[in-house]
């Protein structure tokens, strides 16, 4: 099918859809909903398709005009200034079409589970850990997003050994999903007397939330066991065995959660991080018979990869993929400039998808 063929197809469901949504009355509410879905995802590339057909439809007019030899100076020097506008604009939408054309990843409307663990370099990588969490907390809270911490683990001097949170919102995956990966910091510790930078890691893992009907979990598959919480609590928190640890046999994943008092809370979301990364290995599964002609890909989803540098003393981030430093080190952290890496890395994935269709 050719593109023009596929772009008339669009704009004749989007059509389709305008006409059986506005009948209300006539389509039970389930199917009015599905309906409203649909055209709501269509109405982007369908209005660029329009404006393109527009532009096209425009640029044959002042052609016409340019060819026309009893038109007057005046009327073709106006033309002439138009259709180089249109030729300009011609592109552009051509590109924002074809970007949306692009096969959806299904999980990108996805709620995310967010894990974040200190790396090498003990108390130092622990404390980068924080940085980071409260990095994506201040970044979900700048976006309306809802962000429920499900475990964490302290070190008892203000670091994370390992923090978990369920992000929810619109789109959660689809902006967050690049993060994935080893973020390293270099700065001079608080603790070193020398002033010598010190270079320590924490890993990231953005995890899509998955849904009952997503994975299918054998309560054979299932070790659970009860204990007591440690660390930090308070009242009954590490006084009673509330905390659970789950142990899905066949994968061998384990999963912990310790931060409610209810021992029935605990066990629901450490369910729900067991699902998720479930669900994530079962994509990455996919992902990697797909992979062979994708190498330099972002977001592989190696945890391994270095994907990023925080560098304190020259207040930069620099993410390794793409190239791209920011001279933003506390906007990044706060989350405020966390969007220009995040738009720059969607972009670059973009581009790379787009040239293998060409």
């Amino acid at each position: 099918m050719s593109l023009n063929e596929k772009l008339s197809r669009v704009v004749e469901r989007y059509d389709e859809l305008a006409r059986a949504l506005s009948a209300q009355g006539k389509v039970n509410p389930q199917e009015f909903a599905k309906l409203s879905k649909e055209y709501s995802d269509l109405t982007p590339i369908a209005q660029c398709i329009v404006a393109l057909q527009k532009a096209k439809s425009e640029l044959a007019d002042v052609e016409s005009i340019l060819a026309d030899s009893s038109a007057d100076a005046e009327l073709k020097r106006m033309a002439e200034a138009e259709r180089e506008s249109i030729k300009n604009t011609l592109p552009e939408l051509e590109e924002r079409i074809k970007v949306q054309l692009l096969p959806k990843d299904e999980a990108d409307t996805k709620n995310a589970i967010l894990e974040v663990r200190a790396g090498t370099g003990g108390e130092e990588a622990a404390l980068f850990a924080a940085n980071l969490f409260r990095m994506y907390q201040r970044y979900a809270e700048a976006k309306g997003w809802k962000f429920e911490l499900m475990n964490l683990s302290e070190t008892g001097l203000g670091g994370y050994k390992e923090a978990i949170a369920e992000i929810s919102g619109r789109n959660v995956f689809e902006r967050l999903k690049f993060e994935t990966g080893v973020h390293r910091v270099q700065r001079v510790p608080e603790t070193e007397a020398s002033g010598r930078i010190h270079t320590s890691a924490a890993t990231v893992a953005v995890l899509p939330e998955a849904e009952d009907v997503d994975v299918t979990i054998e309560d054979k598959d299932l070790r659970i066991d009860v204990f007591r919480s440690s660390g930090p609590g308070g009242q009954s928190v590490n006084t009673t065995d509330s905390a659970v640890r789950i142990t899905h046999i066949p994968s061998e994943i384990v999963v912990s959660c310790q931060d409610e008092k209810s021992q029935h809370k605990n066990k629901a979301k450490a369910m729900k991080i067991l699902r998720a990364r479930l669900f994530e290995r079962e994509r990455a599964r996919k992902a990697a018979e797909r992979a062979a002609q994708r190498r330099g890909q972002i977001g592989t989803g190696d945890r391994s990869e270095r994907i990023r540098t925080y560098n304190f003393p020259q207040g930069r981030v620099t993410d390794h993929r793409i190239n791209l430093t920011l001279h933003k080190l506390e906007r990044v952290l706060a989350g405020e400039a966390l969007d220009e890496i995040i738009d720059a890395l969607i972009s670059e994935d973009q581009a790379a998808r787009l040239s293998e269709l060409q």
